[in-house]
């Protein structure tokens, strides 16, 4: 599995590892990354996206739509159509 946020675009970053001697070797340091289902009240469906634990909280703080809707404004591609249902 690809560790990177379909929505904030984390993705891992090399860095050190550092002894009490101070002797220093790669490491690799990955984003906690959660294959999640989402209900989209607005639209009625379900998307399952692969987030960082960071996205998971906005989406909990402003919604799933519309936090989709702020990317879709950026200009990230989400992987995600956004189309209302009309009831």
């Amino acid at each position: 599995m690809s560790r990177v946020c379909q929505l904030t675009g984390r993705r891992p970053v090399a860095g050190n590892n550092v002894s009490h001697s101070h002797k220093k070797t790669k490491r690799r340091f990955v984003p906690n990354i959660h294959k999640k289902r989402f209900f989209i009240p607005e639209t009625g469906q379900w998307v399952t996206l692969k987030v960082s634990a960071k996205a998971i909280k906005s989406i909990n703080k402003l919604g799933v739509y519309a936090y989709l809707r702020k990317l879709e404004k950026k200009g990230v591609d989400t992987g995600v159509k956004l189309t209302k249902v009309i009831s």
